[in-house]
């Protein structure tokens, strides 16, 4: 199930560095590990140890691991910031039954934060990141697309199914997916795609963790000492052409506003047990994107029981924005009508440090990357008001991100 190496203490360092200019520029190779937004976050390569799990304990046996891992390394961290010393990436699956949960530890990350930018290497060469040589970024060439394993026309027929039950009152909402197959001339690059989706998408989270690579707005926790957020996000429109204000229209949606309260609800009833303060606000904002706009609710909450960030999304994970409520009913209904594994595709991706402190995004807005091939993800919440139509086109919509990453090239 793991990776690591020897029982001997590693010797891990944190030190200052001159500003490396942009970080996504600096991978040096097609294993890319990437947690980036408006040019802040972190970047790494190599691999020094490997968690892997499946099932329903995942959470707490990668957060086991992690503590096991780090109690044996020899750190020295001359900046003592969120974000240096002993690192890991993680990126969760979403269902309990699928493989793939993994926490990468790589031996150079690169971060920056507030001004401040540095390097961290387990047993370091002193060679800075500017200079390392790195493979020249590939573009995939010509694409085209084939169905995936949920087609559109299945997944219509899934969210009108989906709409019939909870009008009968089985359940409130459920989080539907489908796929989407992109095939391309030559092997694709996953720096092409993260950077394609990093300029176009500047304030979400650009993210690659071992071939997963996406661009996501929704941040399910960050950890910071004894203070937890989120950012929730739940209720999507998209721009069209007859010059109405989409904002006003999607704050005033009752549909909208419902599937909302139903994920910001989901998330302060399995985060509270944690806190002894949780903050929510009183209404959503919007958060406009390049593609679509959604209703936001950021929560902050302070901690009560010292729970460290991989045991709090143990906790939260799958909230009803991606899940649905009642939790255990949606998930079954998922399960039932999608009839296919969504793999790592909104599940909990970002980092985590030796304090247990970091950060977590959904993975959204995202593709799966194998060779020629990657399998691009969009989903929608589904609440006794939907229309399938409506759907299938919000869907479409969301896929926009990652095809046009893939198809685009980058400037500026």
């Amino acid at each position: 199930m793991t990776v690591a190496p020897s029982p001997s203490p590693l010797r891990v360092r944190t030190r200052a560095v001159e500003d490396v200019g942009r970080l996504l520029d600096l991978l040096p190779d097609d294993r890319p590990l990437s947690w980036v937004r408006d040019g802040e976050g972190l970047v790494g390569w190599g691999e020094v140890a490997r968690f892997t799990g499946t099932g329903a304990g995942r959470f707490a046996e990668a957060d086991s691991w992690w503590r096991s891992f780090t109690a044996r390394l020899d750190v020295r961290d001359d900046l003592q910031l969120p974000g240096t010393g002993a690192v890991a990436f993680a990126s969760f699956t979403f269902a309990d039954r699928s493989p793939g949960s993994v926490l990468i530890v790589p031996r150079v990350v690169v971060g920056r934060r507030d001004g401040h930018t540095w390097i961290t290497e387990f047993a370091g060469d002193g060679v800075p990141a500017a200079m390392r040589r790195a493979m020249p970024v590939r573009a995939g060439g010509a694409l085209h697309y084939d169905d995936g394993d949920m087609t559109v026309a299945r997944y219509r027929r899934a969210v009108a199914e989906a709409v019939t039950r909870m009008q009968a009152g089985e359940l409130d909402k459920a989080a539907l997916a489908h796929d989407l197959l992109a095939v391309a001339d030559e092997p694709l690059d996953p720096r092409f795609l993260l950077a394609g989706l990093a300029h176009h998408y500047p304030t979400c989270w650009a993210y690659s963790v071992d071939g997963l690579v996406g661009a996501t707005p929704e941040l399910l926790l960050r950890r910071d000492g004894d203070v937890v957020s989120s950012r929730v996000l739940a209720g999507t429109i998209w721009p069209g052409n007859d010059g109405v204000d989409i904002g006003a229209e999607l704050m005033a949606s009752a549909k909208d506003q419902r599937e909302h309260a139903f994920a910001v609800d989901s998330l302060a009833a399995t985060l509270r047990p944690h806190c002894t303060r949780l903050d929510l606000p009183t209404e959503p904002t919007i958060l406009a994107l390049h593609n679509v706009s959604h209703l936001s609710s950021d929560v902050r909450g302070e901690l009560r029981d010292g729970a460290s960030l991989l045991t709090l999304a143990a906790s939260v994970h799958p909230t009803a924005a991606v899940g649905g409520t009642p939790r255990a009913a949606a998930l079954k209904m998922i399960a039932e009508l999608e009839r296919m594994d969504r793999g790592r595709y909104a599940g909990p991706v970002g980092w985590v440090d030796a304090e247990g402190d970091g950060e977590l995004g959904i993975a959204l807005r995202c593709a799966q990357l194998d060779g020629n091939t990657a399998r691009l993800f969009a989903g929608c919440g589904i609440v006794a008001e939907s229309d399938p139509d409506t759907e299938v086109r919000e869907a479409a919509a969301k896929l926009v991100a990652v095809r046009e990453a893939l198809e685009g090239s980058v400037t500026g």
